[in-house]
Protein backbone atom coordinates (compact mmCIF):
# COMPACT_ATOMS: atom_id res chain seq x y z
CA UNK A 1 0.00 0.00 0.00
CA UNK A 2 0.96 3.64 -0.80
CA UNK A 3 2.54 5.28 2.17
CA UNK A 4 0.82 9.01 0.63
CA UNK A 5 -2.22 9.03 -0.18
CA UNK A 6 -3.45 11.21 -3.38
CA UNK A 7 -6.77 11.74 -1.72
CA UNK A 8 -5.24 13.30 1.23
CA UNK A 9 -3.18 15.51 -1.19
CA UNK A 10 -6.77 16.86 -1.96
CA UNK A 11 -8.36 17.44 1.54
CA UNK A 12 -5.64 19.26 2.35
CA UNK A 13 -5.43 21.26 -0.73
CA UNK A 14 -9.32 21.97 -0.62
CA UNK A 15 -8.62 23.16 3.43
CA UNK A 16 -8.76 26.37 4.46
CA UNK A 17 -5.49 28.50 3.54
CA UNK A 18 -4.78 28.78 7.14
CA UNK A 19 -5.11 25.23 7.64
CA UNK A 20 -2.85 23.90 4.78
CA UNK A 21 0.45 24.47 7.04
CA UNK A 22 -1.00 22.90 9.60
CA UNK A 23 -2.26 19.93 7.88
CA UNK A 24 1.02 19.85 6.05
CA UNK A 25 3.18 19.78 9.38
CA UNK A 26 1.13 16.87 11.03
CA UNK A 27 1.50 14.86 7.80
CA UNK A 28 5.68 15.31 7.61
CA UNK A 29 5.55 14.59 11.29
CA UNK A 30 3.44 11.23 11.10
CA UNK A 31 5.62 10.19 8.22
CA UNK A 32 8.69 11.03 9.94
CA UNK A 33 7.39 9.60 13.03
CA UNK A 34 6.97 5.81 11.02
CA UNK A 35 7.65 4.83 7.56
CA UNK A 36 5.04 2.44 7.45
CA UNK A 37 2.06 4.64 8.22
CA UNK A 38 -0.26 4.77 5.60
CA UNK A 39 -2.95 7.16 4.90
CA UNK A 40 -6.90 7.06 4.35
CA UNK A 41 -9.73 8.73 4.39
CA UNK A 42 -12.15 8.02 7.10
CA UNK A 43 -14.92 9.73 8.19
CA UNK A 44 -14.60 12.35 5.37
CA UNK A 45 -11.02 13.12 7.05
CA UNK A 46 -7.57 11.88 6.91
CA UNK A 47 -6.24 9.10 9.17
CA UNK A 48 -3.09 7.32 9.33
CA UNK A 49 -2.95 3.82 10.26
CA UNK A 50 -0.33 1.02 10.95
CA UNK A 51 -1.81 -2.03 12.21
CA UNK A 52 -4.93 -0.13 12.93
CA UNK A 53 -5.50 3.58 13.55
CA UNK A 54 -3.01 5.77 14.62
CA UNK A 55 -4.13 9.17 14.57
CA UNK A 56 -6.28 11.37 12.31
CA UNK A 57 -6.55 15.34 11.37
CA UNK A 58 -9.25 17.69 9.95
CA UNK A 59 -9.67 21.26 9.10
CA UNK A 60 -12.83 23.18 9.94
CA UNK A 61 -13.86 26.66 9.02
CA UNK A 62 -11.58 28.42 11.62
CA UNK A 63 -9.94 25.57 13.17
CA UNK A 64 -7.58 22.23 12.54
CA UNK A 65 -7.57 19.67 14.84
CA UNK A 66 -5.26 16.21 15.56
CA UNK A 67 -5.62 13.32 17.50
CA UNK A 68 -4.98 10.12 18.40
CA UNK A 69 -7.01 6.69 18.40
CA UNK A 70 -5.79 5.52 21.41
CA UNK A 71 -4.84 8.92 23.26
CA UNK A 72 -6.12 7.84 26.89
CA UNK A 73 -2.99 4.82 26.86
CA UNK A 74 -0.43 7.44 25.99
CA UNK A 75 2.54 8.54 27.94
CA UNK A 76 2.07 12.05 28.68
CA UNK A 77 4.71 13.79 30.92
CA UNK A 78 4.56 17.12 29.35
CA UNK A 79 0.16 16.97 29.84
CA UNK A 80 -0.36 18.27 26.37
CA UNK A 81 -3.26 15.57 25.37
CA UNK A 82 -6.46 16.93 26.03
CA UNK A 83 -8.32 13.55 26.97
CA UNK A 84 -11.88 15.16 27.67
CA UNK A 85 -14.13 16.93 25.05
CA UNK A 86 -12.99 20.67 24.57
CA UNK A 87 -16.57 22.17 23.41
CA UNK A 88 -16.16 23.07 19.43
CA UNK A 89 -13.08 20.82 18.86
CA UNK A 90 -12.44 17.20 17.94
CA UNK A 91 -9.31 15.66 18.96
CA UNK A 92 -6.75 15.99 21.20
CA UNK A 93 -5.03 19.48 21.01
CA UNK A 94 -8.29 21.96 21.39
CA UNK A 95 -8.52 24.29 18.34
CA UNK A 96 -5.73 24.74 16.12
CA UNK A 97 -5.47 27.60 14.61
CA UNK A 98 -2.14 28.32 13.74
CA UNK A 99 1.49 26.32 13.95
CA UNK A 100 2.05 28.35 17.18
CA UNK A 101 -0.77 26.53 18.88
CA UNK A 102 0.85 22.85 18.26
CA UNK A 103 3.05 21.83 21.20
CA UNK A 104 7.23 20.93 20.09
CA UNK A 105 7.72 18.64 17.45
CA UNK A 106 9.29 16.26 19.75
CA UNK A 107 6.62 16.16 21.93
CA UNK A 108 4.36 15.19 19.24
CA UNK A 109 7.25 12.93 17.84
CA UNK A 110 7.10 10.90 21.29
CA UNK A 111 3.70 10.58 21.08
CA UNK A 112 3.46 9.52 17.72
CA UNK A 113 6.03 6.78 18.28
CA UNK A 114 4.47 5.76 21.38
CA UNK A 115 0.87 4.86 19.44
CA UNK A 116 2.74 3.02 16.55
CA UNK A 117 4.44 0.53 19.04
CA UNK A 118 1.29 0.05 20.66
CA UNK A 119 -0.57 -0.79 17.46
CA UNK A 120 2.92 -2.83 16.47
CA UNK A 121 3.14 -5.21 19.97
CA UNK A 122 -1.09 -5.42 19.62
CA UNK A 123 -1.34 -3.77 23.39
CA UNK A 124 -5.28 -3.58 24.74
CA UNK A 125 -6.90 -1.76 26.74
Amino acid sequence: MEQYNPRVDGYIGMAAPFAQPILKHFRQLVHEASPLITETIKWGSPHFEYKGLVCFMAAFKEHAAFGFWRAYELHDPAGVVKKGDEKGSRGNFGRITSLADLPADAILLDLLRQAVAMNEENVKV
